[in-house]
């Protein structure tokens, strides 16, 4: 069900942008009438990420250290897709540059919103299948390392907090929920 927007936008105003992001202020009328700022956060590529799974379901997860968290982190191989470029293609790329992995088989898991109180970045997921390794080629930015691990081990360490990254999170868990429900690959 569609809602109006009860928000009135009065004007707007770039306040930062770089490759990645565009940083705008609104100012508004509230939901209650009332004036204020809105930041926004509008990210130039599409969140992509990849649940490589073979066929006795294990998946393969990415370790880095992430400069925003100032953490180390377990994901689902993951990337930037540019708003022109078909997120399939970079859904390919990425699983390929980060594991080595080359799938014959990919099927959109699903689509999100992260933190859409402040941002407008959209992620989508797909499930990889039919495996085959080559030799990874990540970027110079990535020191990656890579864990194959059965599902349950990778829902287990989203279910003990071990994962936090939303994109793998969400993919994991609806992924146990698929095969909860007989309804995986």
């Amino acid at each position: 069900m569609h809602q109006k927007n009860p928000w009135t936008i009065k004007d707007s105003k770039a306040i930062y942008q770089n490759a990645w992001i565009d940083v705008t202020e609104y100012d508004v009328l509230n939901p209650a009438g009332k004036p204020g700022i809105y930041g926004k956060v509008h990210f130039k590529n599409i969140a992509v990420g990849v649940v490589p799974i073979t066929p006795d379901m294990q998946t393969y997860l990415v370790g880095q250290y992430r400069f925003t968290i100032d953490a180390y982190s377990w994901e689902i191989p993951e990337g930037g897709c540019p708003e022109s470029t078909d997120p399939l293609q970079t859904a390919i790329r990425e699983l390929k540059e980060e594991t080595g992995l080359v799938a014959a088989k990919y099927k959109e898991l699903m689509r999100l919103h992260l933190s859409n109180s402040v941002s407008d970045e959209l992620a989508i997921i797909y499930l990889a299948t039919e495996l085959k390794q080559e030799d990874a080629a990540p970027e110079e930015t990535e020191a990656l390392q890579i864990k194959k691990v059965s599902l349950s081990d990778a829902f287990g360490l989203v279910a003990d907090g071990t994962i936090t990254d939303a994109m793998s999170v969400a993919a994991l868990t609806k992924i146990e929920l698929l095969q909860v429900q007989g309804l995986l690959i």
